[in-house]
């Protein structure tokens, strides 16, 4: 991500425009996920099962999920669900965020 200098602070590019768009009622956070069950993630199990000689549910299991908490791949809908949410009434005061959605990688 880019970053902005602001009063001598390294911000990245959410933060910036977060800053900018603030005074109109706009709200901007990065949502940062985890692997996420897409046809493209899809193809880079059946990718790295290939190289590593290996099972897709060992790839799943031994590369992808072995740093997280929560041991499954993310639904394209909770991903839809919490970017709906960020949209809503509800969740006006977050702004400027990076949102975690990443089955406790960055826990560990």
């Amino acid at each position: 991500m880019k970053s902005a200098t602001v009063g001598g602070t390294s911000l990245s590019l959410h933060e910036t425009v977060a800053l900018e768009a603030a005074e109109r009622g706009v709200t901007v956070n990065a949502i940062c996920p985890s692997y996420v069950r897409t046809p493209l993630v899809e193809k880079q199990i059946a990718d790295q099962a290939k190289v590593n000689k290996i099972s897709d549910a060992e790839v799943i299991e031994k590369i992808m999920l072995a740093p997280a908490a929560i041991k499954r791949l993310l639904e394209p809908a909770e991903v839809a669900a919490y970017v709906a949410f960020l949209c809503s009434d509800e969740a006006s005061g977050i702004t400027g965020s990076a949102q975690m959605l990443d089955l406790g990688w960055t826990a560990r």
